[in-house]
Parts: structure tokens; sequence; C-alpha cells
């Protein structure tokens, strides 16, 4: 990238321009290449995660490899706007892992799992949160214009 070059996410500095050398003559962010976010119409979108812990802390470590795995979640959807992680350590044997997603223009879908280790909780959370996902992207595009097979 040359030096005068900038390239900055949309929430940045939105009254200025984007300059950025990958775009050669597309639009703002279309070929962004540093950014490291979803595009959507020309504009960049970070999801919120939130993680929290029922009676117990967890670990630096640990909190970096569930929001890691459940960033996982905005490859099936790209209208994700929050995701709320809440791990329940009240029974140490079967600790609990809820998440909730936030999505624009739809409801929040909500994943339980409960299993007798940590990350086959958060595993467990993420597998049916994703089919969820999945289904409603699904549901969501427009089939109606496909044609059929059928002979009239």
């Amino acid at each position: 990238m040359p030096a005068g070059a900038v390239c900055r996410p949309w929430f940045v500095e939105a009254s200025r321009p984007v300059v950025c050398s990958s775009n050669k003559g597309k639009r703002p962010f279309e070929a962004c290449h540093e950014a490291g976010v979803p595009r959507w119409f020309g504009r960049t979108f970070r999801v919120q995660t939130k993680l929290s812990a029922r009676h117990g802390q967890l670990s630096p470590a640990t909190q970096s490899k569930i929001t890691a795995k459940v960033s996982r979640l905005n490859r099936y959807f790209d209208g994700l706007t929050a995701l709320n992680v809440t791990v329940d350590l009240q029974n140490p044997a079967l600790p609990a892992v809820e998440i909730v997603a936030s999505a624009e223009h739809f409801h929040d879908m909500v994943s339980h799992e409960v299993s007798g280790h940590l990350w086959r909780s958060v595993d467990g959370a993420v597998q049916k949160l994703e089919q969820q996902l999945r289904k409603h992207k699904e549901k969501s595009r427009d089939h109606k214009h496909v044609q059929s097979s059928r002979k009239v």
C-alpha cells in the first residue's frame, strides 16, 4: 500500500472518503483488504460479542478461545448484530452454555447446551446456532423465481 493510502472501516471516519490502493475505481470497501470484516452494501459491520460467566470465572485464554469459536457464526448470516454468550458454572461437572444471536429484522435466536465438558458444551451450542442461522438464511432467500422441471 502506498504511504498516503488509508484504509479504515466506515465507523472510524465517516466524513472522509476512504482511499485504498486495492480499490482501483471500485466503490469504497468493495475490494478493501485491510479492514478484515465482512462487507455489506459498501459498509462494514462487526458483530459485538459479549461473554459472561455465572457462578464462576473464565480465564482470559478460555475467553479468547470461546470468542474465536463463536465469531465463526458470522459466516452463516451477514445480518448478525450481537452475540451474547453465557457460561453457567453452577454445576462444575456439567457446564451449561447459552448463546443468543441478535439479527437485523429478525427475532433473537437462542441455543442451549449442557455437557460434561466445557468445550463440548460450546461446540454443541455453536452447532445448534449454525443450524438455526442456515435455516433462516435459506427461508429468507427468494426461491419464487426458480423454474421447475415440471412439464406443462
